[in-house]
C-alpha cells in the first residue's frame, strides 16, 4: 500500500477514535440538562468524564495535525472553505473546557448555572456541526480547478449534511446515555437506560435514512457491509440496554460509531474532498498528499509514539473505571 493510502487510513482511524471517545463526552454534556434533575446529579454526570474528557480531545488535535502534515492541500481547502462552522466548533470546545474547570470555582448558584448552560450548548452544537461537516465532505462541495472552495456557508446547509448533523447529535446523545448508565449507580442509572432507549430509537430512524442515502449516492460493496454492521450494532446496543447489560450496550454503541464513520471514509476514498462542479477538480489522496519523504518520517514517528499514547490513555480509563452516584458527592452545592 502506498504511503498516501496508509495515511488516509490512519487519519480515518484518528477520526473514528475521536468520535468514539468524544462522542460520549458530548452526550454527557447534553444530558446534564436532559437527564440530571438537580445539581448533584449534574455533578455526577460531569464527574463520569472529568478525568478523561481532555485526553479524548487529543484525538482531534492529532487528526488535524496529521491532515496538515500528510495532506496539506486537503487541510488548506477544508479549513478555508469550512472556516465558519469549524471556528464555531473551536470556540465551543474552548468554552466547554473552561466551563468544566470554572464551574466549581465559586459557590454562587447563578455562576454554576451559567457554566452548566455553557457545557450543554458547547456539547450540543459541535455534536451537530461535526455531522454537517462530514456530510459535506462525503457529498462533495464546490471546488474549482485550483482546489479552492467557491461556495458559501449556505451551501453547506444542504438537506444531506443537515441530516448528518442530526444523526451525529442523536447518536452521540445515545452513546452518552449508555455511558452514563455504565458509570453511575442509583436512580440516575435507571433513567439513563430509559433515556438511551428513547434516543436510540430516534437515532435508528435517522441513521437508517442517512446511511441508505449515502449508500445509494456513493456506496459500493465494502460500504454496504459497513452499513449493515452499523445498523446491526445499533439494534444490538438497544437490546443490551433493555437487558441492563450496560457494558455490552456501550461497546455496541461504540461499534455503531466505528462502523458508521468507516462507511463514510469508504465512500469517500480515493477522494478526500470531492468537487460537485467537476470530478476532475476533486481533491484525492494523490493530488492532496505530501511528499513520500515527509510521509515516511511521519510513519516512523507514529509507529514509535502512537502505542505509548494509547497505552497511557487506556491506563487512565482503567484507573477511573468505578461507578459513581450522588452518595459520592461530598458537597452537592458545588
Amino acid at each position: 500500500m502506498e504511503l498516501h493510502n496508509v495515511w488516509f487510513v490512519l487519519i480515518a482511524f484518528l477520526w473514528i477514535g475521536y468520535f468514539f471517545l468524544e462522542g460520549f463526552d458530548f452526550g454527557i454534556g447534553i444530558l446534564t440538562r436532559l437527564l440530571a434533575r438537580d445539581r448533584a446529579e449534574k455533578r455526577v454526570l460531569i464527574n463520569t468524564i472529568g478525568p478523561v474528557w481532555d485526553g479524548n480531545e487529543v484525538w482531534l488535535l492529532t487528526a488535524g495535525g496529521a491532515t496538515f502534515a500528510a495532506f496539506p492541500e486537503w487541510y488548506a481547502t477544508l479549513f478555508s472553505g469550512f472556516y465558519l462552522p469549524l471556528l464555531v466548533i473551536l470556540v465551543c470546545l474552548i468554552i466547554r473546557g473552561v466551563a468544566f474547570e470554572y464551574r466549581v470555582k465559586r459557590p454562587e448558584e447563578h455562576w454554576q448555572r451559567n457554566w452548566e448552560a455553557a457545557i450543554f450548548w458547547t456539547s450540543l452544537i459541535p455534536a451537530f456541526l461535526w455531522g454537517v461537516a462530514f456530510g459535506n465532505i462525503v457529498r462533495g462541495v464546490k471546488l474549482d480547478a485550483e482546489f479552492e472552495y467557491v461556495g458559501n456557508v449556505w451551501d453547506l446547509l444542504n438537506p444531506y449534511a443537515l441530516l448528518g448533523g442530526l444523526v451525529t447529535l442523536t447518536l452521540f446523545t445515545f452513546h452518552g446515555a449508555v455511558f452514563a448508565a455504565l458509570k453511575t449507580v442509583g436512580d440516575i442509572r435507571g433513567r439513563a437506560r430509559r433515556t438511551a432507549l428513547r434516543t436510540g430509537l430516534i437515532t435508528a430512524v435517522l441513521a437508517l435514512v442517512f446511511l441508505v442515502w449515502t449508500q445509494i449516492e456513493r456506496g459500493d460493496g465494502a460500504s454496504l457491509v459497513a452499513m449493515v454492521v452499523t445498523v446491526a450494532a445499533l439494534a444490538a446496543a438497544l437490546v443490551a440496554n433493555q437487558a441492563e447489560r450496560e457494558g455490552w450496550s456501550f461497546a455496541l454503541s461504540g461499534v455503531t460509531i466505528v462502523a458508521a464513520v468507516t462507511m463514510l471514509f469508504l465512500t469517500l476514498f480515493p477522494n478526500v474532498m470531492p468537487s460537485t462542479l467537476d470530478a476532475d477538480w476533486s481533491l484525492t489522496v494523490t493530488n492532496a498528499s505530501s511528499s513520500d519523504y515527509t510521509l515516511t518520517i511521519m510513519t516512523w514517528l507514529t509507529v514509535i509514539a502512537a502505542p505509548l499514547v494509547m497505552v497511557y490513555q487506556g491506563w487512565t480509563y482503567w484507573v477511573f473505571r468505578q461507578r459513581i452516584g450522588t452518595q459520592h458527592i461530598a458537597d452537592p452545592v458545588h
